[in-house]
């Protein structure tokens, strides 16, 4: 066995121009309405990681046909309706997102299922999604404490239901959509607060008809995805931590392009420009009905700020990249109403505290958030060993700390990071950062 560690010496700036992998979240739903819809789809942008490809693999074993042509994925529909059943479970390996979502696609198949994942994975809750789709008649059940693997009977009757979800999820939304598409009747959920998007709008470019009405979105079963072209954005949780390192580090200058600035997704660019920091957003524009821009940042002295939950709803997974922008900032940072950290690759609310204290950093942790009160010296941090607990965006948002460290910093068990942005050392190092990545053998 073989483990990442990444070990970036102190110092430096950010500059040039970046371009960061495409969106995550839209490159899993591209493939599976690809896959579902009649017809040929093209995807340009598509994330080549781990977790896109986890739910590429999963289609293949379903019988659905793609090619590579040149950087363009194309996906041979079968139809709603068309999948075949996979010979053994469908391995999603680190993806919540894939389980989720899928979880909703494959209660409507006429066979049985099992999805499994990674250990990490495997610790996530997924009663939050079991719950909605047995109200709707599918017969799925989890390990003790609703954890994968995930068992699903096929051949079940599904009936539409309204659904006032407990948290604000773009997963459980999207699953339970994606379930009413094979019920009779008109799905709704409703939401308490802000939740991302992209299924609506990449839905309606499929030809579905989505009712959207505030927080509450609704469509008919029954409807047939036609074949789309897809082009993905870069991606605004990759680009965030490229932003939070270009903000707090002096003489930075460094220009995103071409990334998506969804309004249910840009609460770090909103963040860190109420902190102060020097944002602009050039040549906005659509694709493929998302809002896109190229996005300039330049170092700046931060300030801190209260965060709260409505702000949290639009940046839930560019948190910890925001904690280390809140230890650099003049004053005290207050973040609350972000409970839902503790329940993702890892629980990121004490990680993050614990992180964030080995390199000195006065923080606090609460039930739902962090206090931290920022160090505005040039050098921030004292050097230290992070454990990332096998979670991506905690060591790359401790990577951009090294760029205010007075020391090096280690961070372990980095392997995961490659689910999310391969290429992140290398791109990360192209634009300043004193970073490597280091394998250690077992």
């Amino acid at each position: 066995m073989s483990a990442q560690r990444f070990h970036i010496a102190p110092g430096g700036c950010l500059t040039g121009r970046v371009s960061v992998p495409g969106d995550k979240s839209m490159s899993h739903r591209a493939i599976m309405f690809g896959a579902l819809a009649e017809g040929t789809t093209t995807i340009d942008g598509f994330l080549e990681s781990g977790d896109c490809l986890a739910t590429l693999r999963a289609f293949e074993a379903m019988g659905v046909a793609h090619r590579l042509e040149g950087r363009t994925r194309v996906i041979t529909g079968a139809g709603l309706r068309g999948l075949g059943a996979p010979t053994g479970p469908l391995d999603l390996g680190n993806s919540g997102t894939a389980m989720r979502l899928l979880s909703g696609v494959m209660t409507g198949q006429a066979f049985d299922s099992v999805l499994t994942g990674d250990g990490s994975l495997s610790r996530r809750p997924m009663n939050r999604v079991i719950e909605p789709l047995t109200r709707m008649g599918a017969a799925i059940a989890g390990d003790a404490g609703g954890r994968a693997p995930l068992r699903i009977a096929g051949n079940q009757a599904l009936h539409a239901i309204e659904y006032a979800s407990p948290v604000a999820s773009a997963q459980i939304k999207s699953c339970v959509l994606l379930a009413g598409l094979y019920a009779q009747g008109t799905t709704c959920v409703t939401e308490p607060g802000i939740s991302r998007d992209h299924t609506e709008r990449m839905l309606a470019g499929f030809g579905v008809a989505v009712e959207r009405a505030g927080r509450r979105v609704s469509l008919v079963g029954g409807q047939t995805l036609r074949a789309a072209h897809v082009t993905v954005p870069a991606d605004l949780s990759s680009a965030a931590f490229f932003l939070v390192g270009a903000a707090i580090a002096p003489g930075s200058d460094l220009t995103l392009p071409g990334v998506g600035i969804n309004p249910t997704r840009r609460g770090v660019i909103d963040a860190l420009i109420a902190m102060g920091a020097d944002i602009t957003l050039l040549d906005e524009r659509e694709s493929a009905g998302e809002p896109v821009a190229d996005i300039r940042v330049r170092g700046s002295q931060l300030h801190g700020i209260a965060i709260d939950g409505d702000l949290v709803e639009l940046a839930i997974d560019e948190c910890p990249a925001l904690f280390i922008a809140a230890a650099c900032a003049k004053g005290t940072t207050e973040i609350s109403g972000a409970a839902e950290l503790r329940v993702k690759e890892c629980d990121r609310i004490a990680v993050m505290a614990r992180g964030l204290e080995a390199l000195g950093v006065d923080c606090e942790e609460t039930a739902d958030g962090l206090i931290i009160r920022g160090r505005e010296d040039a050098e921030a941090f004292g050097a230290a060993t992070i454990a990332s607990h096998e979670d991506h965006r905690i060591a790359m948002a401790f990577a951009m700390a090294g760029l205010r460290a007075r020391g090096p910093i280690v961070i372990d068990d980095c392997d995961y990071v490659a689910t999310s942005f391969p290429g992140f050392t290398a791109l990360a190092a192209e634009a300043g950062l004193r970073i490597q990545s280091r394998e250690l053998s077992s």
